[in-house]
């Protein structure tokens, strides 16, 4: 009755490890996430280049508006 739970020894150090490797993989994503700047970013590009594509705005406004989205 007592040897039935020795096949399943080696799953608690397995799953620490799994945990450990979640908990490092999370760290190095949050710390290059923040390394980036934070631009108005997807979105605010997606509406410039629609306007730009249906002719709203000039190519003047456009390139302005573009680097101060990205800049």
């Amino acid at each position: 009755m007592m040897g039935y739970g020795w096949g399943f020894m080696f799953l608690g150090p397995l799953l620490f490890l799994v945990l450990i490797g979640l908990g490092v993989y999370y760290l190095i994503t949050e710390f290059m996430r923040a390394g980036k700047p934070a631009t108005g970013g997807g979105r605010a590009l997606e509406f410039l280049n629609e306007q730009y594509a249906k002719g709203a705005i000039t190519r003047e406004q456009y390139l302005k508006m573009k680097e101060d989205l990205e800049g």
